[in-house]
């Protein structure tokens, strides 16, 4: 069976969405929204109500001594909004951690 999520993207404005209910997760670019549905549903248990894509370019960076141009690869971007009530642990950010003082 091929897969088409690579892995969840976990940064703060993604973690802060995930509280209101949409998870963010890098796919291929031969994802669709049926694929990445059921894929996700059967990694994770849980309901997915709905799906949203976009297709992220890749950016153009410079390397070397001298210069040249290397051009990162494409990828998609998949937001996924569950039933109200399920949560992805991937996601959970722990906040019982003591301040030092």
């Amino acid at each position: 069976m091929k897969t088409y999520i690579i892995k969840p993207l976990i940064t703060e404005k993604t973690v802060a969405k995930a509280q209101s209910g949409w998870y963010t997760f890098q796919a291929t670019q031969s994802a669709d929204k049926k694929t990445t549905k059921s894929e996700i549903e059967t990694l994770y248990a849980v309901s997915v109500t709905d799906v949203r894509s976009s297709v992220v370019h890749g950016k153009e960076k410079r390397v070397g001594r001298k210069g040249k141009t290397v051009k990162k690869s494409d990828w998609k971007k998949v937001y996924v909004r569950l039933k109200s009530g399920q949560t992805i642990d991937a996601f959970q950010i722990g906040g019982s951690e003591e301040k030092k003082s």
